[in-house]
């Protein structure tokens, strides 16, 4: 599993652009680059494939919601090898997809947001993060009867 890094990240102003929101929601759920001095423009991307998936929906034609690696990697400031880097946090999120058309003959492979629009999207993202969350609280109530049960077999020992 990806490692995820949710962070407090808030809009600076009381009516922020689109531009601004789209970094705080990357932000928000890790997908922006880790390093220092990286890409800053890693919202496009999201952008895009919002502005995709849109167009295709009112096209009728689902290829057109999917980008290519190197769009992507346009799109965010960053080079092909660098974007496939970043995607498997994407695709860990369950925030877009691996897809592939057939356009002119040749077979185009690319992502797509997991869902008709960005909120359908970012609910799957929502249930992947819950879902871990819960898996997680299962553990912790395990471990709380781990410790309490190892505790009694101490005092148990002690006694005999």
């Amino acid at each position: 599993m990806v490692k995820i890094v949710l962070s407090g990240t808030e809009p600076s102003s009381m009516n922020p652009k689109a531009e601004e929101l789209a970094n705080v929601v990357i932000d928000r759920v890790g997908l922006n680059p880790r390093k220092k001095g990286s890409t800053d423009k890693m919202y496009r991307t999201l952008i895009e494939l919002y502005e995709r998936a849109k167009k295709a929906a009112q096209n009728k034609k689902p290829e057109e919601a999917v980008m290519t690696v190197e769009e992507m990697g346009a799109f965010a400031g960053i080079t092909r090898q660098t974007m496939y880097d970043y995607l498997k946090r994407w695709t860990e999120l369950d925030l877009i997809v691996k897809t592939s058309y057939i356009y002119e003959g040749k077979v185009i492979i690319g992502y797509k947001l997991n869902g008709l629009n960005l909120e359908n999207a970012f609910e799957k993202s929502f249930v992947k993060i819950k879902n871990h969350m819960e898996a997680t609280q299962k553990y912790v109530k395990e471990l709380q009867k781990a410790i309490k049960n190892e505790k009694l077999s101490q005092k148990m020992k002690q006694k005999d």
